[in-house]
């Protein structure tokens, strides 16, 4: 709440370099920060009573848009990619998807693993926990498991999550 919009009768007030000025009633507070071409911003309405600072508060809103705007920027957002196993997956197929699997974790994403099951294959999860397993083991060293395997459906997921480096 700034200026008029404050509804206390008396306010602490803070001047502009930080010192205090005082309990003061609302409208000699007001009349020092329009002395000053100023605001009167109340910063703790919860304070008994209601403390008021003087301040440019287009200024002040300018400075935190772009803290935030600048917070925003250094933000990561993390994917996730996904990677489909068959269960009769081959060797070099596997090692291939591994490495884009791994190519995904080092630039920082989540990777989800799922094979899908068709026909009789649904009579044989095991041979899927094998293959997660399997491929778990082979990006041990770029990545946690962060869900481990489990059926969803015809599908069998698992997580990765990237290794934090310290």
């Amino acid at each position: 709440m700034i200026n008029e919009s404050i509804r206390a009768k008396e306010v602490r007030v803070i001047d502009t370099d930080g010192s205090q000025l005082g309990v003061l009633p609302l409208k000699d507070a007001l009349s020092a920060a329009a002395a000053k071409d100023l605001d009167l911003v109340n910063i703790a309405p919860n304070a008994v009573p209601p403390v008021c600072k003087i301040m440019d508060f287009g200024k002040y809103r300018f400075e935190q848009a772009k803290r935030e705007k600048e917070a925003k920027k250094n933000q990561k957002t993390v994917d996730v990619k996904e990677v489909r196993l068959g269960l009769s997956i081959d060797t070099h197929d596997f090692e291939t998807k591994g490495k884009n699997a791994i190519k995904f974790l080092k630039s920082g994403d989540k990777v989800k693993v799922s094979i899908r099951f068709r026909g009789r294959e649904f009579g044989h999860p095991e041979i899927g926990l094998e293959i997660m397993a399997r491929f778990a083991e082979f990006c041990s060293e770029y990545a946690s498991v962060e869900k481990p395997a489990k059926m969803e459906g015809r599908n069998m997921l698992m997580f990765l999550a990237p290794k934090t480096s310290k």
